[in-house]
């Protein structure tokens, strides 16, 4: 899936980007403080989405979505 498609779905559920890391960027679930780092790839693998996901405590991401 498309990296922004991801970063999009997050900030729909409420995460924030936290900061900028060197190879990553950092989003945080300020309700359940809950952090994940997203990579600066164009294409993030499904499993590695549904990873974050769960890391924030928000739905998977779906697919088609």
């Amino acid at each position: 899936m498309k990296r922004a498609k991801l970063v999009a779905y997050l900030e729909e559920h409420g995460c924030l980007l936290y900061r900028e890391g060197a190879r990553h960027s950092v989003f945080v679930n300020m309700i359940l403080r809950r952090t994940s780092a997203v990579p600066r790839h164009r294409e993030i693998k499904d499993m590695l989405a549904y990873e974050i996901c769960k890391d924030l405590g928000i739905p998977k991401i779906k697919r088609g979505k």
